[in-house]
């Protein structure tokens, strides 16, 4: 069995933690380490687990790959989509890529499941059916009247601990919702698939052909770069966007669920990541330097400063380095409405933190003014920067930690601690750290406009070219 991880989704209900470049399944949301690591080490003690398959954002295929590493693990590829085209053709390109027979387990990359034991019953479960030609999806058994999510309909035709699916249905308003549970054949539905790669490249041939062409020729077309396969954006811009569940799993006659009760939750809101979290004797899920008076059944997260509250209950506050964020529990699903307010006036929040990773470490904007910017650059023991000038800017670098190779123009010239060096304006230049500890550096920019695309690379070894 292949797990293929699937790794969409901006979170922009989890702002300000989650970011479109940042988004929450690479955050560590309910344990030490992040939703996507937990995704993938969840599988572990199940038998006859293949190397995962990744599919993510091109932007994101750094931070997947390091976290990937980081807890020891090796994907057999990682698909880069150019375009976000939903779930059906990032399957697909997944499934062409692996033999007929193989069976896929396809795994959204945000989930919790607290009972690893109940999960891998399913899982192997599902590998038999699989095998047997069915189209395998995790039902969630529901534990209260949910609105938030999409439901599927069981039959009462059964195949070991499956059942045929009788019909997905969209998500409920609340006097449905509490039929739907009474009636015990409903399921939450999870997006968790396991079916052959030939068996669900089949069923998507009859239903989207045109699909299914799209993504065998932009796989055809696919260039290889470093760890991670790169789609064309040219051909894949012209595939259809269609879930799993629309584009097969409605349609095909092959469907069966199989239930899961296993302490389920997608932590698509504040809100569900309260229910998830352990709280303190007065209902609160707390965080950081936090002081809690008087308060009651709320979430509290500082990353930086002290958050204190005193005498309010079933509140949300979120503080991070550049925003803070108070919400009533019920009112945090209208989040995702102060994220398209910001996308919309082109404020940088909506997308990014304050502190920035790069595939070559990271950096912190500590201070902006009109004409000036200062940031605190971190460079990991080999890594190197491109080739690049700038327009508009110039640049002072002042070595804090570590040893920095510049390149400005023709020179090379190494830096020591407490060393510096100006990089005028339009001169062609590169950082690198040639050491085995991390170079920090402040760097200070000058100039008539200082935003991250005033960039023009000549040479770059992440292909960012």
């Amino acid at each position: 069995m292949i797990p293929v991880i699937l790794s969409g989704g901006s979170g922009t209900r989890l702002w300000p933690l989650s970011r479109g470049q940042y988004p929450k399944q690479f955050l560590p949301l309910v344990s030490e380490r992040t939703m996507i690591q937990e995704t993938v080490l969840r599988l572990n003690g199940l038998k006859h687990i293949k190397p995962p398959i990744a599919v993510c954002n091109e932007d994101h295929r750094f931070m997947l790959a390091e976290q990937m590493w980081e807890i020891g693990v090796k994907p057999a590829s990682i698909i880069l989509e150019p375009v976000g085209k939903n779930t059906a053709p990032a399957v697909a390109m997944a499934a062409l890529s692996v033999a007929s027979d193989d069976v896929l387990l396809i795994l959204p990359a945000d989930h919790v499941i607290a009972d690893c034991a109940a999960f891998h019953q399913a899982v192997i479960a599902a590998d038999t059916l699989a095998r047997q030609g069915q189209l395998v999806t995790f039902g969630i058994v529901p534990t209260q009247p949910e609105t938030g999510y999409g439901y599927i309909q069981r039959s009462q035709s059964q195949q070991g601990e499956a059942f045929k699916v009788a019909a997905f249905v969209e998500k409920p308003d609340a006097e449905t919702a509490q039929r739907y549970i009474e009636s015990g054949d409903f399921y939450w539905n999870s997006g968790m698939f396991a079916f052959k790669a030939g068996v669900y490249l089949d069923e998507l041939a009859k239903f989207n052909p045109e699909m299914l062409q799209v993504c065998r020729e932009a796989l055809q077309s696919a260039q290889q770069d470093l760890d991670f396969t790169r789609i064309g954006k040219d051909i894949f811009s012209t595939c259809p966007a269609d879930s799993i569940d629309y584009a097969v799993m409605e349609k095909t006659a092959n469907a069966v669920v199989i239930p899961l009760d296993a302490g389920w939750n997608d932590v698509g809101s504040w809100t569900a990541l309260w229910d998830v979290t352990p709280k303190d004797d007065s209902g609160n899920a707390v965080f950081g330097d936090v002081l809690a008076i008087d308060t009651e059944n709320s979430y509290l997260y500082s990353k930086d400063k002290l958050v204190a509250a005193i005498g309010v209950q079933d509140l949300v506050i979120v503080e991070t380095d550049d925003a803070l964020l108070v919400a009533t529990k019920d009112k945090v699903q209208e989040v995702k409405a102060i994220v398209d307010f910001l996308k919309s006036q082109k404020r940088s929040e909506a997308d990014l933190h304050r502190k920035v990773y790069r595939p070559w470490g990271h950096y912190d904007s500590v201070d902006n003014g009109e004409r000036h910017q200062t940031k605190r650059i971190l460079v990991k023991p080999g890594a190197k920067l491109s080739l690049q000038k700038h327009h508009h800017r110039a640049e002072h670098w002042i070595i804090v930690k570590g040893t920095a190779l510049v390149t400005k123009g023709d020179q090379q010239i190494l830096l020591a601690e407490n060393e510096s060096i100006y990089i005028p304006l339009g001169t062609v230049h590169c950082l690198e750290n040639p050491g085995v500890i991390p170079l920090e550096m402040v760097e200070v920019q000058s100039g008539s406009y200082l935003g991250e695309d005033d960039i023009v690379r000549f040479q770059d070894q992440y292909g960012r070219v």
